[in-house]
């Protein structure tokens, strides 16, 4: 993997300190954008000595590597913890569209800004893996509500979803309406996976 810490925080007091890295980050990646993000810059947001912080993170490249990582683990920490809300598979697939959509609009230019890290870092293998790992998350749902979806089926459920959600946020010209964009989520999911069902019934039949 590319762009790892140079050691990974075991005691409390360590892993403070590299959430505090981490969270400065976050605030300077959202508030400035990243052409005014330097090691020294987050050292100083952390409350940190710039010493402190090469300990764990040998460059900028680094810290912005593992706040898209924590970025991705959360996400999919909450998709997790709400696979055990409800058994019903629509109700669990629009209850992950809004884990989605919340997750976007949380902090929507830092979500932005991260996304456009995932092509500057050299983390394709890594997003590759976290693609995967949502896809195995999420299939057995879909598969219930459409029996005959494939992986291929599956991604392209994520595709909609992300293609969606991001179009939304880029679109600064008004608040986005979170309760429309659910709504137009929902028609474009169930939609895809009620005409998948329905090809099947046809091919049976």
């Amino acid at each position: 993997m590319a762009n790892l810490p140079r050691k990974s925080p075991r005691q409390s007091r360590s892993r403070a300190t590299a959430e505090a890295v981490l969270d400065a980050a976050a605030h300077i990646l959202d508030q400035q954008g990243r052409s005014d993000f330097t090691t020294n810059h987050v050292a100083e947001k952390a409350g940190i000595s710039i010493g402190s912080l090469y300990q764990y993170f040998p460059n900028k490249e680094t810290i912005l590597a593992e706040l898209l990582r924590r970025d991705w683990q959360r996400l999919t920490a909450r998709l997790a913890e709400t696979a055990h809300e409800t058994s019903d598979p629509q109700a669990r697939l629009q209850a992950w569209i809004d884990v989605a959509i919340d997750h976007q609009f949380a902090r929507p230019r830092l979500s932005l800004r991260l996304e456009t890290l995932e092509t500057t870092l050299d983390l394709d293998e890594e997003m590759e893996n976290l693609a995967q790992t949502i896809v195995t998350q999420i299939s057995a749902t879909v598969r219930r509500y459409a029996p005959s979806a494939s992986d291929r089926h599956v991604r392209d459920v994520l595709v909609i979803c992300r293609s969606l959600i991001n179009d939304a946020a880029l679109d600064s010209t008004e608040p986005t309406d979170q309760k429309n964009l659910r709504e137009r989520l929902g028609l474009a999911v169930f939609g895809y996976l009620d005409a998948l069902n329905a090809s099947a019934q046809k091919t049976e039949g």
